[in-house]
């Protein structure tokens, strides 16, 4: 099969993990993979996805080659193939607007953000950046509260006519508008916030669809989330933070039998906490009742590596992108959206949107 030619915008500890996972699962039999949801899909392998295009605005990375980016402060993801060669992609200047938050210029220690001084690109640049790397999928890692920044890099995708993902809790797949747009040029998308592969989030809809299936009322629920890279340190400004608890409340609501009112629950990121680096840990509280009105409370903690664990899910998301791409499909992809994102437009319990995905890669209808 052809390569699957992405553009990354955020080259940070995502991109990263993303990067060392093409090229590690490369180097192993299929019989050997763990980790990955699909290794064929739809005809396309993991590694058949190739960087074509990545923007930055942190001077440790604007204008490295993008294998030597990836590990370039502040990232501190997870290093699980290091030896990697030289992409022949420069990580070029990216455009500011709210991509980052000021008071992140305030730190001085090595993981945490140094804005480039190298000047702006206009749309016209990325879109021409794009189309002259041969582009197909764009996929938006910019920090959470980057709302302008990610409808800026959705109109670029859409000018250069190449799919997106957005990866974000910033409403763009979710949001009728912006859907219309890439329905009307049959361009696909999928989003909105990518799920982990076994992250609070998941597990958090999977308990509260549990209860609902053994009769336990759920009464109160928080899902608390400690971590100590630059997406933590971002959200340490509460201004920056309204989708993304949006984001995760609503993926948890959708799964439980009947709404909490809002005093009742209380999920989103906690505390940064910077010697925890990449390492997220998550506090999870479920209060109810069963049978005779007995309360039962449960309790779990959670620690996994941030980045890594929703790498394999991109990659499935790129390659549904690329199966839509193939067949002349554009506007949101349900089924993939449902099951890879937080904030899809329709929600839908797991089990169903892992059918509905397996039936979009089959082709059914």
């Amino acid at each position: 099969m052809s390569k699957i030619k992405v553009a990354i915008v955020g080259m940070g500890n995502c991109a990263s993990a993303l990067i060392q996972g093409i090229h590690y699962y490369r180097d192993i039999n299929e019989e050997d993979a763990v980790g990955l949801l699909h290794w064929n899909l739809g005809g396309y392998e993991p590694y058949d996805i190739e960087v074509s295009a990545a923007f930055d605005i942190d001077e440790r990375k604007v204008g490295r080659d993008v294998n030597e980016a990836i590990f370039a402060p502040p990232n501190c993801a997870c290093t699980f193939y290091p030896d990697l060669a030289a992409s022949g992609v420069k990580v070029q200047m990216g455009r500011v607007l709210d991509g980052f938050s000021e008071h992140m210029l305030e730190f001085e220690d090595d993981y945490t953000f140094k804005k480039s001084s190298d000047p702006e690109p206009g749309k016209e640049a990325i879109v021409e950046a794009l189309d002259s790397s041969g582009t197909e999928i764009m996929l938006n890692y910019l920090p959470a509260g980057s709302e302008e920044a990610s409808r800026f890099y959705a109109e670029c995708a859409l000018e250069a006519g190449v799919a997106f993902i957005n990866n974000i809790p910033v409403f763009i797949a979710s949001d009728p508008q912006w859907a219309g747009k890439f329905a009307a040029k049959n361009i696909p998308i999928i989003g909105d916030d990518i799920k982990s592969q076994m992250g609070a989030t998941i597990i958090h809809r999977a308990l509260a669809e549990l209860f609902n299936r053994r009769g336990v009322r759920l009464e109160r629920s928080y899902q608390l989330n400690t971590g100590g890279n630059t997406d933590f340190l971002n959200m340490t400004n509460q201004g920056r933070l309204a989708t993304k608890r949006i984001s995760k409340t609503e993926a948890v609501q959708s799964a439980a039998k009947e709404r909490l009112p809002d005093r009742d629950i209380h999920i989103g990121p906690s505390d940064y906490v910077s010697w925890q680096k990449d390492n997220k840990v998550c506090f999870l509280r479920m209060e109810g009742q069963i049978f005779g009105n007995i309360p039962i409370n449960l309790e779990m903690r959670l620690s996994v590596e941030d980045s890594p664990n929703s790498a394999g899910i991109a990659i499935d998301a790129v390659r549904c992108c690329k199966l839509a791409l193939d067949r002349r499909e554009g506007g949101v992809l349900e089924g993939p959206s449902a099951y890879f994102s937080k904030h899809p437009p329709i929600q839908y319990p797991d089990y169903q949107a892992y059918q509905l995905t397996e039936e979009f890669i089959r082709g059914s209808k």
